[in-house]
């Protein structure tokens, strides 16, 4: 089984991890996802979202991009980013399920 949380605006994968609305947490088991839970992003702060990824036990993050600090902290957690990444978070969830969802050029500015 795998863990994974989503950043997402609405029903859409993030253009920034670390300003996202929300954080979906998804686990897929035998190619089939299930949304588990979903959370409200707090106020922005440097360094304390990887954090808080890393509490939720997920081993990857999906996101349209990240700064290259929350990279490499969520790195520090044993945590891979999936960057570039656009639409709907149940077609990225769809994607990873099906072992077809791969980085893309990042979507935020740093």
């Amino acid at each position: 089984m795998l863990r994974v949380a989503v950043a997402c605006d609405g029903d859409q994968v993030s253009p920034h991890f670390g300003r996202c609305e929300k954080f979906v947490v998804a686990e897929i088991d035998n190619g089939s996802p299930s949304i588990v839970e979903s959370m409200k992003t707090p106020p922005h702060e440097p360094g304390q979202l990887p954090k808080m990824i890393a509490d939720l036990q997920v081993s990857c993050v999906i996101a349209g991009g990240a700064g290259p600090r929350a990279v490499n902290l969520l790195g520090s957690h044993g945590i891979q980013l999936i960057g570039g990444v656009t639409g709907s978070v149940q077609d990225a969830l769809q994607a990873l399920a099906a072992g077809e969802l791969e980085a893309g050029e990042s979507t935020c500015d740093h």
